[in-house]
């Protein structure tokens, strides 16, 4: 386990929904340095996994600073096509969250950067859920996961990408109890309706 505790092997489902999110190395959008996993099950329990990655670029220091993550820390990582092509079946078989789009944008650049197929998942905002369950946080500090973080009292490391993918999951769940009923979309029984096929890495 890592520092935060989070699972090193990916645990066995079904799950509801997986909750998503990426850190990268500098300004290019697809140079990942980091994925995080929240896998959440029927009964709302969460496990979290994370794993580091060599986004084969510098580092830049502002990035760095944010996450704690150089060069130094992803040393012997796998790339994105290693890393990425062993989580694809289970990301192309559950809905995915993400807080904003910036994790989905981020990985549709490293898949283009290495012709890599994306994955076609639904995603889900947790952003905009959280803006339908809690309307007052708007010009009240937002609903940023900082912001969300102080408001329902989350426990969480921001700016790791397991600890923000974990939050992710905490503020759909915590969402779906204020809003009275779950997300209809987020099923369990996704992953059983649809057939996929996984496509062979380049």
């Amino acid at each position: 386990m890592n520092k935060f505790g989070h699972l090193e092997t990916l645990p066995t489902g079904p799950f509801r929904f997986i909750a998503l999110d990426v850190e990268t190395a500098g300004k290019s959008a697809g140079g990942i340095c980091q994925i995080g996993l929240c896998f959440a099950d029927a009964a709302g329990h969460l496990q979290t996994y994370s794993v580091l990655v060599d986004p084969e670029e510098p580092f830049a220091p502002f990035n760095t600073e944010l996450h704690g993550i150089s060069s130094e820390t992803v040393a012997g990582a796998g790339n994105f096509p290693t890393v990425y092509m062993a989580l694809y079946d289970i990301l192309n078989t559950h809905s995915l969250i993400q807080h904003s789009t910036f994790d989905e944008k981020a990985l549709t650049a490293a898949c283009v950067r290495y012709d890599l197929p994306m994955i076609t998942s639904h995603w889900t905002n947790s952003v905009t859920v959280a803006r339908q369950a809690w309307p007052e946080l708007k010009g009240a500090g937002g609903h940023g996961l900082a912001n969300l973080k102080k408001h329902l009292g989350l426990a969480f490391h921001h700016h790791d990408a397991g600890e923000d993918a974990r939050a992710s999951a905490s503020v759909i769940l915590k969402a779906e109890k204020v809003l009275g009923k779950p997300l209809s979309h987020l099923r369990l029984d996704r992953q059983l309706t649809f057939q996929f096929q996984k496509p062979p890495q380049k």
